[in-house]
């Protein structure tokens, strides 16, 4: 089970730039909602990930319940649904199952799961970005984004491919379990949408690492060297959107023109969920020009964040402890995209979005 979840990060849109893409520089600050519009410098990226409580002793990451308790606007508009939970943890269900004396059934355990069901904790990475586009909101057209080619330019080291609403996975597994969006059904109900199915071939030694640690395990499913993953990419137009609720979000006054929104609602390793939101909102105090506030919310299973033991032991593999990979800490890290770590990898799809945005408002 560790290394089925140890080293495979996520894939939402990608980080690589794309063909013609204009360079935007990162600069970190404290809060990126915080950051004054009416100084945003040309060609610059405010940006920050630094969550306001610890989890798993990573400054980059949050639990779920105290994001949810101390973020809910965030939290309402960066899960896959706003009403999204925990979902239940069926290994530690079948584990409770089959404990006890001999495996006979225990009612009080049985009574006890009937009222408080295992829980698969979650602990977030989220990342929060502005830029200014020059161009008014009037020219932002945001269904030219809602294509395959547009993600193609993001990151070519993602294969992607568009799949009919007909193909998603039922999301019936522990990996999809509880990523059912009761609002509606994946891939249909929006009018600008594309299905997408993709894969990600980890790079640098981290396939070198998985294929040793195969090796030395003594039975159990092998380990993946790629990350697959299910998506829906749309546009919401200025009336499909919350205006206050976005708003808020944003920490800007100012009219929503729409957004941009992946949801990565089903991915066969290490991650739960994940989103990208791009919100595009008039400039208050130049109407030639447009504020982005990007932001990327990973949800990444608590269990993968604790497995340390299992590398300790084997020299070669001692750098690649799942917290340390997932945080682009470790020399098995490499690259600018998802094998890079979730702080650069975030940094650099945020960048090269940035980039593409501006380069076409540059053609114009």
């Amino acid at each position: 089970m560790w290394m089925r979840h140890a080293i495979v990060l996520v894939g939402l849109l990608g980080s690589s730039y794309g063909a013609g893409a204009q360079d935007f520089r990162i600069e970190d600050v404290g809060s990126a909602l915080s950051s004054d519009v009416a100084q945003l410098k040309p060609g610059v990226i405010a940006f920050s990930d630094q969550a306001g409580s610890i989890a798993a002793g990573e400054t980059e990451l949050i639990h779920f319940e105290d994001w949810a308790r101390t973020r809910p606007n965030e939290k309402k508009f960066l899960s896959l649904f706003p009403g999204y939970v925990e979902p239940p943890d069926e290994s530690a269900t079948t584990k409770a199952d089959t404990a006890g004396s001999g495996g006979k059934p225990d009612s009080k355990s049985d009574a006890k799961a009937d009222t408080a069901p295992a829980v698969l904790k979650l602990d977030m990475y989220v990342a929060q970005a502005r830029f200014a586009l020059d161009r008014p909101p009037a020219e932002v057209e945001l269904l030219r984004y809602v294509t395959l080619p547009f993600l193609e330019r993001i990151d070519p080291a993602i294969k992607h491919k568009v799949i009919a609403a007909t193909d998603v996975l039922p999301l019936t597994d522990p990996h999809g379990l509880g990523n059912d969006n009761p609002e509606r059904k994946w891939c249909t109900g929006r009018a600008a949408l594309i299905c997408i199915e993709s894969t990600y071939k980890l790079e640098g030694k981290i396939p070198i690492g998985i294929l040793l640690a195969n090796k030395l395990r003594d039975s159990g499913k092998k380990i993946s060297d790629h990350i697959d993953f299910q998506s829906e990419l749309s546009a919401l137009a200025m009336a499909d959107v919350d205006q206050a609720g976005l708003r808020e979000l944003t920490a800007l006054d100012a009219p929503v023109l729409g957004a941009l929104e992946q949801n990565l609602f089903y991915v066969n390793q290490i991650m739960k969920f994940g989103k990208f939101l791009a919100v595009f909102q008039a400039d208050p105090a130049d109407p030639k020009k447009t504020v982005v506030t990007a932001f990327m919310a990973l949800a990444i299973e608590a269990g993968v964040l604790e497995k340390k033991k299992e590398f300790e032991n084997v020299p070669v593999l001692r750098n690649l402890v799942p917290a340390q990979v997932l945080m682009g800490k470790s020399s098995f890290n490499s690259g600018e995209s998802i094998s890079a770590g979730l702080p650069k990898y975030a940094r650099n799809e945020i960048r090269t979005i940035a980039g593409i945005l501006a380069h076409d408002t540059a053609a114009k």
